[in-house]
């Protein structure tokens, strides 16, 4: 999309500086935080936060898929396991599941701001 077209804005002057460090300390660009504002998306560093945000979720999960990997090897090894260890594990799995359905729901969420 070619931009053809210029606005100008009349500020103060302290005013445009106060912006502009706003800017500089979220790594955007003034006129990024003006369409973005005025069009109610999501400023791109706040975008980056999230998406880091969302990355680091998943890499918690990866772990925690990988120690119940390692739990089943170790059962497995042993040919035993006690009603409580069991009971406890599968409550432990149950957890793990609704914390994931949650995250999942933030996560859709969260994708329906970014695509704004």
């Amino acid at each position: 999309m070619i931009k053809e077209h210029l606005i100008k804005l009349r500020i103060e002057k302290f005013k445009k500086e106060e912006w502009k460090k706003f800017c500089n300390a979220r790594n955007i660009s003034l006129t990024s935080l003006i369409i973005n504002s005025v069009e109610g998306k999501i400023l791109d560093n706040e975008r980056r936060i999230i998406l880091k945000f969302i990355e680091k979720q998943d890499n918690l999960f990866v772990k925690i898929e990988t120690n119940i990997n390692q739990v089943a090897r170790i059962v497995n090894g042993q040919k035993h396991v006690s009603d409580l260890e069991l009971k406890r594990f599968s409550d432990q799995l149950l957890e793990v599941v609704k914390l994931k359905e949650k995250q999942n729901a933030v996560f859709v969420k969260i994708y329906a701001m970014l695509a704004k």
